[in-house]
């Protein structure tokens, strides 16, 4: 059975007592924060360093609903949210996002998350030194502490590098510039500096931390770290040009060796409500409707109508929803359709709905995307009232997703598009989960170790191996060889709604087969290379006129 233990209980009660502070906080690059914690009343024992962690960890809670998943997400193929009538259009934006016509006035909120984080962990460092400095607190105590600050640090510059590039570093509080500079004007060398100082703190970082994976749930621990430092190499040839394939597979195989993580039984175990007991779930932000709310995907997602289905206390909004190219890998594993297939035709046919004409095994993760006929908790037949689309039938009763979206833009049908079902759903909460949300999970340890001894040779059975491995706990069959395009579309299965698709894409760009980052999609043309990266926002650069402008931009 899952279950949240005590300690974790303890640990989410103090992130929410923080997050007071952090709404109260501004986005500036140099945010102080104020505190009544002084070295002379406090750090006196390993119990109060770990409740004055709260701030640099309460930052993650914004990791799901705001600009985080807005660029690892809607910015690809696996997630679409259309407009539709007034809900969602908020002038285009969400446009502008899936079809990579976004401007610089797009993404602070990217940007602010992470520097918050940032700047929380610097300010935390600072007060451990100083009280470790005046003799109120023992190195011993502080110095592990101060070593996981870091990391969870590094970890937040880790996902700078990867959406924005060049940014500045950052690891003074008392002395922070007001105006900080990225490391050079020349983006490449810049992106290079970054990506050292990330490599350099997790490797100064993981000898001081825990190795024990049950008290430090979701918090920076050694296997955390290594695979930050893993996910850094993995990615390391599009962020420097040097393919690192092999360190890679030195962090992860640490991992592996520890025994401390395995496949959970089910896929859609990791995501139940209380999934706090899954063998899998390595990093994750310990989310609670009372102590540490902030998770709304069930409102952000479902139709209006599905409040009766789980007899939520609010209404859902009928936003995010999984593309019709998701739906279809996971019902033909091997499809390649370059631009997006067009299995139907305007009008979807009742066969069409499910796309279970289709022969062969069905995915066990198909049960990320809930489409067909809906519900209410009672049995009863939900209806979509009103008519947005000129397609009126896809909007009259009776209510039935389908992964089909007509249009993003202006006119998308209520009741069209897959919703993400990935996480289970409570009855009766409000706008505000009590599921953990995953960061790292050790299948992704095995697609990535898989992905690397590939490279390196492309007839490597352990790295078949391993793919079949996350296959067969999804109850299908196993391939009998990789190629790009299958490693692609295994990641885009598994680690549906995982941060993860934005960096795949991009990372498979050059391989034979995978539709790549830049490629066409449904709604989208091909886009430059340089929307790899985010602009820099606006408000960033009026603010601090030292910044340079990413390339393209």
């Amino acid at each position: 059975m899952f279950y949240k233990s005590l300690n974790h209980k303890k640990f989410i009660t103090t992130l929410g007592l923080v997050m007071m502070v952090l709404m109260a906080s501004c986005t500036d690059l140099t945010e102080e924060v104020e505190s009544e914690v002084t070295a002379d009343n406090f750090f006196q024992t390993e119990e109060e360093f770990i409740s004055a962690l709260g701030d640099a960890y309460g930052t993650l809670t914004g990791i799901e609903g705001g600009g985080f998943a807005q660029v690892n997400e809607v910015t690809t193929d696996e997630i679409q949210i259309p407009a539709r009538g007034q809900d969602w259009f908020e002038n285009g934006f969400w446009f502008r996002v899936n079809t990579h016509t976004w401007t610089p006035d797009e993404f602070n909120g990217a940007w602010t998350f992470m520097y918050s984080g940032v700047n929380a962990a610097n300010r935390l460092i600072f007060q451990f030194e100083e009280a470790v400095a005046a003799g109120a607190a023992e190195p011993s105590l502080a110095d592990p502490i101060i070593a996981e600050l870091q990391a969870l640090r590094a970890f937040y510059y880790l996902n700078l590098l990867d959406v924005y590039g060049n940014v500045p570093i950052i690891t003074s509080f008392a002395d922070a510039p007001e105006n900080p500079e990225q490391p050079s004007s020349d983006f490449q060398q810049g992106r290079q500096e970054v990506f050292n100082f990330v490599e350099q703190e997790l490797l100064n970082s993981i000898p001081k931390l825990s190795d024990d994976v049950g008290s430090t749930y979701g918090r920076m621990n050694e296997y955390v770290a290594r695979m930050a430092l893993a996910k850094l190499y993995l990615n390391a040839e599009v962020y420097t040009g040097t393919q690192r394939w092999q360190d890679a597979i030195t962090e992860l195989d640490a991992i592996i060796d520890s025994g401390n993580y395995s496949l959970a039984a089910s896929y859609l175990d990791n995501f139940a409500i209380n999934n706090s007991g899954s063998p899998e779930n390595m990093f994750v932000v310990p989310f609670d409707e009372v102590f540490l709310p902030g998770f709304s995907l069930n409102v952000m997602t479902l139709h209006y109508a599905s409040q009766a289905t789980y007899n939520f206390q609010s209404q859902p909004w009928n936003g995010w929803s999984g593309s019709q190219k998701l739906y279809e890998h996971y019902i033909m594993p091997d499809l390649n359709p370059g631009p997006q297939a067009e299995v139907f035709g305007i009008m979807p046919t009742a066969d069409d709905i499910g796309l279970e004409r289709v022969q062969g095994t069905v995915d066990d993760r198909k049960g990320n995307l809930i489409v067909g006929p809906q519900f209410s908790a009672a049995g009863e037949r939900l209806t979509d009232g009103g008519v947005f689309a000129p397609e009126a039938d896809l909007n009259g009763p009776p209510l039935t997703f389908t992964p089909f979206i007509n249009d993003l833009q202006f006119s998308g049908c209520r009741q069209c598009g897959a919703r993400i079902g990935k996480y289970e759903f409570e009855n009766g909460i409000n706008t505000s989960m009590n599921n953990d949300y995953v960061i790292y999970r050790y299948a992704d340890v095995l697609l990535m170790k898989a992905e690397a001894l590939w490279r390196l040779n492309q007839s490597d059975t352990e790295a078949l191996m391993l793919v079949n491995t996350v296959r067969q706990r999804a109850g299908v069959d196993g391939f009998d060889e990789l190629t790009a395009d299958r490693l692609l579309g295994e990641r885009m299965r598994e680690m549906f709604f995982e941060l993860t698709r934005r960096q795949d894409l991009i990372r498979f760009a050059g391989d034979e087969g995978p539709t790549e980052y830049n490629d066409s999609w449904k709604f989208k043309d091909v886009s430059p290379e340089t929307r790899n990266v985010m602009p820099i926002p606006r408000v960033q650069l009026e603010t601090n006129p030292n910044l340079v402008q990413n390339p393209g931009y």
